[in-house]
């Protein structure tokens, strides 16, 4: 009687841990964006931004994964730095999409802390099980020559480094085209999304396929 009953509440036990395991496991696939302005769809509602728009095209391709877009306005890479481990731990990404930079480039910050915020970020993410795509940037030649070859060249640093996909220029498909820019010239508008999602799906797709 007595085994039998300790017998039940064993069964009992491993039946609470493998739901618990069940719940805490993610159903689907994720995507996590950590970003700026850039991707937090500044200046227009939050669904006309790329990343609302990449969610959209996932579902109509009929791609399982759920998006979470972690962007800020203003972000730096050490912010994203600071972010990453819990949205690590919460989302448990398959995915994580980097667009953080151009921040530190615009405030002149140092690019050696970039490349190591950026690099953290990418080992972090792989550590956790997860694909990573870099977004690279560039920014202002009034920065002077040195600063901005630098700076646009840190992206590629750090992805060939850490064997990692990249996106040589975020904005290349707008870059020189002031229609497409908010009245700040800095942001993208709303008709400069769509732009930007499909110049990052072909970087984007592979990841997706494995």
């Amino acid at each position: 009687m007595k085994h039998h009953y300790l017998k039940k509440i064993l069964c009992l036990w491993l039946f609470a841990i493998f739901c618990q395991a069940a719940v805490a496991a993610p159903e689907q696939p994720g995507i996590v964006v950590l970003g700026d302005s850039l991707s937090a769809a500044y200046g227009m509602p939050r669904d006309q931004g790329w990343v609302a728009l990449l969610g959209d095209k996932l579902e109509s391709k009929g791609y399982p994964h759920t998006l979470v877009n972690a962007s800020i306005s203003g972000e730096t890479t050490s912010g994203g730095l600071r972010r990453l481990p819990a949205l690590l731990e919460k989302h448990q990404p398959e995915i994580v999409i980097l667009e953080l930079g151009a921040n530190d480039g615009l405030r002149a910050l140092s690019l050696e802390a970039m490349r190591k915020n950026l690099t953290s970020m990418v080992e972090q993410s792989q550590a956790a099980g997860a694909q990573v795509l870099v977004l690279g940037m560039r920014i202002p030649s009034n920065y002077g020559p040195a600063y901005t070859g630098e700076f646009h060249t840190a992206f590629k640093q750090v992805a060939q480094a850490q064997d990692t996909a990249l996106l040589d220029f975020f904005l290349a498909p707008i870059a020189l085209k002031e229609s497409y820019f908010q009245n700040d010239r800095i942001h993208p508008n709303a008709k400069a999304q769509p732009l930007l999602l499909e110049h990052v799906w072909p970087a984007l797709a592979p990841l997706l396929k494995k």
